[in-house]
């Protein structure tokens, strides 16, 4: 990482705790992951959750330790081909749809593995180390938050695989949180001549930057999120059945793979739908915001709406000035939950799902890989991808700010993504 792409505002104590916190969180997730609920793989996209708490490992040790801690021994020398991602310039690794066959080394091998790079960083960062190591600390913090919201949904895809639908949580039933008439509403945005992007004050992933100027065309934004009531309506009237409504690609896509519904729905007879949860199997509340749907679904329902996606710089503008909380995985709740009752404004910018946008993940005016591996972590994949925004119910809050771009291909469902309606004013 370059001290050119942010400038971090935490002093070393600073960082040891926010590290330790991240760490702990990482633990306390998969405290009650069996060895083999840890290591299955339930399809390619999916990482085992043994894999995510290695890797995140790997990445302290290689980025940070060996360069940065002296006499700094590595714990197992195979681990650098087992648990790195996508780094090529470091080497040779797992295919990533083969990591499930890493049974070996065990969940407490890859807990003691977590132990030894602990007390290293701590060394580290006691030391009052030089910016460059700070700076990576703090981008492999932000980098196991990204792969805490990835574990977790990697766990309910493959407990949904399983005929006994294991909860991954307490399976005891949250409350329907009716909220009425919750009648969708528009607000209305100027646009304008607006800056967009990091500032550099403080972390931020390359992508974000550098901070430029774009012109938007005054726009309304909807209030709330899609529900899952309005997503029924869209079923109960073709809407999967209609390729006027699709992309081409969309369609291809519904058709190659018979989507009907939102992913992990079920239809239990006279459109009486229940869905996989982390807290197991459990009936979709009307009032809560629809999940698991790909850009293709959210771009078909807004096209079915008379309206269309949000831009990710029209979603940024509206969510500027707004405080950055919701129903974010500190909730404990892990489930999407009906938007508060309505008041001036829009709401749920942040948490229950991520929003898609109309917006093509690339590069900003200006951008440029940072120098050596950590180049690689987002810059390569400017190609094929949208952007999503706002956070989830699984993402950490210390993780989010209105600049943050997820992103993933069109035909992604298993992360816990929604949409966000937008017209021209």
């Amino acid at each position: 990482m370059s001290a050119a792409l942010f400038r971090s505002r935490l002093q070393p104590s600073q960082l040891l705790s926010f590290y330790r916190s991240v760490r702990e969180t990482s633990r306390t997730l998969t405290r009650k992951l069996s060895d083999a609920d840890a290591t299955a793989q339930s399809m390619p996209d999916a990482s085992p959750a043994k894999w995510h708490l290695a890797h995140t490992t790997w990445f302290f040790e290689t980025m940070v330790l060996v360069p940065f801690l002296p006499n700094y021994r590595c714990f197992d020398a195979a681990f650098n081909f087992l648990f790195n991602s996508y780094y090529n310039s470091i080497g040779d690794r797992q295919p990533r749809p083969k990591r499930g066959l890493i049974t070996r080394p065990s969940l407490d091998d890859v807990r003691r593995y977590r132990d030894h790079v602990d007390a290293g960083v701590t060394r580290l960062l006691e030391s009052r180390p030089a910016a460059a190591a700070r700076e990576l600390v703090e981008l492999g913090c932000h980098h196991e938050q990204q792969h805490q919201e990835l574990l977790l949904t990697d766990i309910l895809h493959l407990f949904a695989q399983n005929p006994l639908r294991p909860a991954y949580t307490s399976a005891e039933p949250l409350p329907v949180e009716p909220n009425g008439s919750d009648t969708l509403t528009f607000e209305a945005f100027a646009g304008g001549l607006v800056e967009v992007g990091h500032d550099g004050e403080g972390f931020a992933f390359d992508c974000e930057g550098p901070r430029h100027k774009v012109f938007i065309e005054p726009f309304r934004l909807a209030d709330r999120l899609v529900t899952n009531k309005e997503w029924i309506e869209f079923i109960a009237d073709g809407g999967y059945r209609n390729p006027l409504i699709w992309l081409s690609e969309g369609w291809a896509k519904r058709q190659s793979e018979g989507w009907t519904m939102p992913l992990y729905w079920e239809d239990r007879g006279g459109a009486d739908y229940w869905t996989m949860t982390l807290r197991g199997a459990q009936p979709v509340d009307p009032a809560a915001p629809v999940c698991h749907v790909s850009y293709f679904e959210a771009d078909a329902f807004a096209t079915w709406a008379g309206r269309r996606l949000p831009s990710e710089f029209e979603w940024e503008y509206a969510a500027r000035d707004l405080p950055q909380a919701g129903n974010l995985l500190d909730s404990g709740r892990l489930r999407p939950r009906p938007a508060p009752l309505p008041a001036s404004g829009v709401r749920q910018m942040y948490g229950d799902v991520w929003e898609w946008t109309r917006s093509a993940f690339s590069p900003y005016p200006r951008f440029r890989p940072a120098e050596g591996a950590v180049g690689e972590y987002n810059g390569k994949f400017m190609c094929g991808q949208f952007v999503l925004r706002g956070g989830s119910c699984a993402t950490p809050e210390s993780h989010m700010r209105p600049t943050y771009r997820n992103f993933f291909p069109p035909d992604a469902r298993w992360q816990f993504s929604g949409l966000r309606l937008a017209e021209d004013a």
